[in-house]
């Protein structure tokens, strides 16, 4: 199983959709990937993912579509209502933590000053329970930090998700059991970024995913 994972183009985040350029980035991921041999197409629900989404949908008109609620944006802020240093922005939050020295790959990360009250550290668990969910449903069940191969078949599918910076890093940090502000300091994604995660095709395996592609924007030059 190999997952696709794509950041939208450049937004217009006041009315969640493409700005002009932001729609010429998506053609041309679009036609990045039209020979990824995708058989399902996944999007978050907010306009700037499913309009880049749609330029290749409009490509594939006999792909399924299907919105995973789950993986719209991450939100943050203070669970409690006091204020957070830095208004608990993540990206800012962890580029403040390697200013100090502070260790990014810390596994209690949850715990820490910048995320025991962020509304992020909610967003981040909860787009780890649905992920997993999600990935049972295409024959892969988490066990422990590892995944097992449900499906009857060794054959290799390919499906492709379109989403955001934050979500994504969500994701992908869970599914390779790397702390999220490390993911958040190390893996930047540019706008229609695609990286690619795979999973052994060996029915019954128990795995963890191959890094086959990561941020790469290469189609936009």
């Amino acid at each position: 199983m190999r997952i696709i994972f794509v950041r939208h183009g450049e937004p217009d985040y006041k009315n969640d959709c493409l700005t002009p350029k932001g729609h010429i980035q998506a053609e041309v991921v679009a036609k990045r990937l039209a020979n990824e041999e995708i058989e399902e197409i996944y999007s978050s629900p907010l306009g700037r993912a499913r309009m880049t989404m749609q330029k290749f949908a409009d490509q594939h008109p006999s792909l399924p579509v299907r919105i995973l609620d789950f993986m719209h944006e991450i939100n943050w802020g203070s669970i409690s209502g006091k204020e957070l240093e830095l208004e608990g922005h993540p990206w800012n939050c962890v580029n403040e933590m390697v200013s100090k020295g502070l260790n990014i790959c810390d596994s209690a990360w949850k715990q820490g000053p910048y995320f025991h009250d962020n509304i992020a550290t909610l967003e981040v668990e909860n787009i780890a329970k649905e992920i997993d969910s999600w990935l049972r449903s295409l024959g892969y069940s988490r066990e422990g930090l590892y995944y097992r191969n449900t499906r009857k078949d060794n054959s290799q599918h390919t499906v492709v998700l379109f989403s955001h910076g934050g979500s994504s890093c969500a994701a992908m940090s869970h599914m390779l059991n790397i702390p999220f502000p490390f993911t958040c300091a190390s893996i930047h994604l540019p706008f229609t970024a695609i990286s690619i995660l795979r999973l052994d095709t060996n029915p019954g395996s128990l795995c963890t995913p191959v890094i086959e592609l990561m941020s790469d924007s290469k189609h936009l030059s």
